[in-house]
């Protein structure tokens, strides 16, 4: 039988080989991190490097991204630290999630400084509008016909229960679906999501991402209301970004004179 997770760590360690890097961090960022997998789901494997010293140095821009696999099992990539760092001084949700994966892969001993400093760039507006905009390309896209992918139903779902976890607790979302049902705990929603949300779980495990099922009424409404409510808090959202850069250049500086010296 396939050992699929030695598999992504002798992929991790070829990458390092090969390109002469070190991985700081490597995760699972798609469905297996949400929790919502379905049997044919692949692996999408994410993770952040440090280059040599040396190439930090040169006058030519070098290549900022890894594409090493990509088939109907495994897809990994991943981003040079300077890339990476600069999209988290954005409050990037996606790499922003990688930092928060429940699954992970490989990780080095500087990551938890490294999480630390980059949460200090959470920004409400930008997660507000990227997860309203997910959400939106899903529903649009996706699940308004009347027979849909059972899978994209949590394409629109996931990201507008984060922008309910926002507007509530002013913090990053966790990435876990599972963990952001508790919202349901503390919020008003519609009498009867929560429990089709259930029975879609349960139907999603063992259904086949390309089948069309029919539509389940109490959730598309949801979709359909919902993303309207958060189209207008996204765009009257503040612009929070932390401008300061001075935390994220100092971390910079030190994990690549720590490369110098290693």
């Amino acid at each position: 039988m396939r050992d699929i997770q030695a598999e992504i760590k002798e992929n991790l360690k070829e990458i390092e080989e090969h390109f002469s890097v070190r991985i700081l961090i490597a995760v699972e960022s798609g469905s297996r991190a949400w929790g919502f997998a379905s049997p044919d789901s692949d692996y999408d494997v994410r993770f952040i490097y440090v280059q040599k010293f040396e190439e930090y140095l040169r006058i030519d821009r070098t290549k900022d991204v890894i594409e090493w696999k990509l088939d109907e099992v495994l897809d990994i990539n991943g981003w040079d630290l300077k890339k990476a760092l600069a999209a988290y001084a954005k409050g990037n949700p996606n790499l922003m999630e990688w930092a928060g994966s429940p699954i992970i892969y490989k990780q080095a001993e500087e990551w938890a400084k490294i999480r630390e400093t980059i949460g200090k760039y959470f920004s409400e507006k930008t997660a507000l509008c990227h997860y309203y905009g997910t959400a939106n390309a899903a529903w649009q896209g996706y699940l308004t016909g009347e027979m849909v992918r059972y899978k994209k139903y949590f394409y629109a779902l996931r990201p507008l229960l984060c922008c309910r976890w926002v507007e509530r607790y002013h913090t990053m979302p966790p990435v876990e679906f599972g963990r952001l049902l508790q919202i349901f705990e503390d919020d008003e929603f519609p009498d009867g999501l929560r429990e089709a949300i259930d029975r879609l779980l349960v139907l999603k495990a063992a259904t086949v991402e390309k089948d069309l099922n029919p539509q389940i009424p109490e959730i598309r409404t949801f979709i359909e209301t919902e993303c309207a409510r958060q189209k207008e808090l996204s765009d009257q959202a503040a612009d929070d970004h932390n401008k300061d850069l001075s935390e994220l250049n100092r971390l910079f500086r030190e994990l690549v004179l720590a490369e110098r010296d290693a």
